[in-house]
């Protein structure tokens, strides 16, 4: 049996992209997995009777639309703000820490019960995510890397406080190409030059990510907590 299988998962932000890999391997390996975002996106008929629809940048979240039973979550909403920070507005930075920070807080909240409920017999697990632009320093990136350091801070405290019987975890990707990112990839040039940053020879995939965020809410990570992984081509750690 897979160590997924009988497990029920909770992914904002689930219907493209990333969350959308991860959904895709969830299922794969058994699992039940209920998504929430504005849209339907690519999820198939099968994945939509479990979707529900939530802009987590301005809609409260109502926990009725939860199960009653989560052995783990991710939130995956997150926005691309890319400008100077003289170029940047106060509501570029509101707008940002409501989809980044805000939004997962309120999901956070709304899950806590039945995380607990469900840790009472076996762990559970939350995957957060961050950015490279965090920890490395890239220009144009103040808003977000601003709401993501954020993130770690938070994905640090609550790992400690839900401790031991949830565990909490981050991803830091460099760009990976999804719907989100399309116009760092609209061209072979852009392609070209996008790859061209990274030691291993190319951009982010979104099962790239997936594939991390799915260990981590899986019982093969169950001595990882606290972390902030950073999935990104070697970019935070090797070169210039």
């Amino acid at each position: 049996m897979s160590i997924m299988e009988n497990k029920t998962f909770v992914v904002a932000g689930g219907s493209k992209g990333i969350g959308l890999e991860l959904v895709r391997q969830l299922n794969a390996a058994g699992a039940t997995v209920h998504t929430f975002s504005r849209t339907t996106g690519e999820l198939d008929d099968q994945q939509k009777e479990l979707h529900h629809e939530i802009d987590f940048g301005t809609d409260d979240f109502d926990a009725g639309l939860l199960p009653e039973q989560i052995h783990g979550l991710a939130y995956c909403p997150g926005t691309i703000n890319l400008r100077s920070f003289r170029g940047l507005k106060l509501e570029d930075f509101r707008h940002d820490f409501e989809v980044n920070l805000l939004g997962a807080v309120k999901f956070l909240k709304a899950a806590l019960p039945a995380l607990k409920k469900t840790g009472v017999t076996e762990p559970t697990s939350a995957v957060l995510f961050s950015t490279v632009a965090v920890g490395k320093g890239l220009s144009m990136h103040a808003s977000v890397a601003a709401c993501k350091g954020a993130i770690e801070g938070l994905t640090r405290s609550i790992a400690a406080e839900w401790a031991p019987q949830i565990r909490v975890n981050c991803i830091a990707p460099a760009l990976t190409e999804t719907p989100l990112s399309a116009n760092f990839f609209s061209t072979d040039e852009k392609r070209a030059a996008m790859d061209a940053k990274y030691p291993l020879g190319r951009a982010g995939q979104p099962q790239d990510i997936a594939s991390m965020a799915r260990f981590l809410l899986s019982a093969e990570s169950g001595w990882v907590t606290g972390q902030v992984i950073g999935v990104d081509g070697g970019m935070s750690k090797l070169g210039s």
